[in-house]
């Protein structure tokens, strides 16, 4: 089973740009650019904790396991 970051569905469902959560997050537009990619293959986990702390949800709800 492939994890999933769902960065970018969330980021679209919310008509928020990766540059206005770089901003609120203070990590580089590269970073989340690369988060909402299909290529994300390690990340530390201090970026997802910021990350759900700026959008306000929970850890599940940006990274879900999906069925291949």
């Amino acid at each position: 089973m492939p994890v999933v970051v769902k960065l970018k569905n969330i980021l679209t469902e919310r008509n928020m740009s990766q540059r206005e959560l770089a901003r609120l997050t203070g990590l580089r537009p590269n970073t989340i650019s690369h988060l909402c990619s299909n290529e994300v293959d390690r990340v530390h986990l201090s970026k997802f904790e910021v990350i759900c702390k700026a959008l306000d949800i929970q850890l599940h709800e940006l990274i879900v396991m999906e069925d291949e």
